[in-house]
């Protein structure tokens, strides 16, 4: 007679990856299982062995610390862009009661200079409008060689800008002193001019900085200018 064995039940070995999807797919496991979470220990870098539920609640204050940068960033940046809104306003203003060109020109880096922390600020008009004033550029000026591919972007630039257009619109002089720079090019049908802003200090004005309100600042100027030279 033949004894006939028991056989033993199938044990299906379970990955690290099997135990993970199980996991994710089941949220609420731990829930059903509370005892499991006294028993189960994390490595923890600076306190040993933590529970689970200890490494949940440091990871969550972690996460709550890091949204709560992220808001203070983001409130002061709002602040920033609220006071770029108000700086600008005060400008198309002041622009608005300019008279003349010249008088346009020394409102642009008055406010400029004052509302927008720069240390020097310049506008270079090119053409035969205003001919000999020290802002005034004509167009085959050897110069504006440095500023093809600035005029052709049609688009801001901040930063660390190239000593050859430094040189053109602040002067070497001044230009060996500045750390940083903007340039915001304006147009009528064809290039009208630039506006440059400039700081000694190298951290002022930065490639990563948006150019938006740049940008708005150059229409703001730009159109005052060919208001005041009768284009438009």
């Amino acid at each position: 007679m033949n004894r006939q064995t028991k056989s033993e039940p199938f044990q299906e070995s379970l990955s690290e990856a099997d135990v993970e999807a199980f996991l994710r797919a089941t949220p609420d496991f731990f829930e059903r299982h509370l005892s499991l979470l006294e028993v189960l220990r994390l490595p923890h870098p600076t306190h040993g062995a933590v529970s689970l539920v200890e490494r949940q609640m440091g990871v969550l204050r972690e996460r709550n610390r890091h949204l709560e940068r992220k808001l203070g960033d983001l409130i002061q940046l709002a602040r920033e862009n609220e006071q770029l809104s108000a700086n600008l306003h005060h400008l198309g203003l002041g622009l608005l009661r300019a008279d003349s060109l010249d008088s346009v020109l020394a409102t642009a880096r008055e406010q400029l200079r004052d509302e927008f922390k720069a240390d020097e600020v310049v506008v270079r008009l090119i053409g035969q409008s205003g001919e000999g004033a020290p802002y005034s550029r004509p167009a085959d000026d050897p110069g504006l060689t440095h500023f093809t591919g600035f005029f052709e972007r049609r688009r801001p630039v901040c930063g660390r800008v190239d000593r050859g257009q430094l040189d053109w619109l602040f002067g070497s002089e001044t230009a060996e002193q500045l750390g940083s720079a903007v340039m915001i090019p304006f147009y009528d049908a064809e290039p009208l001019g630039v506006l440059a802003l400039g700081s000694r200090d190298a951290a002022r004005f930065q490639p990563g900085m948006g150019t938006l309100f740049l940008g708005h600042l150059g229409e703001l100027v730009g159109t005052a200018v060919s208001s005041r030279l009768g284009r438009i």
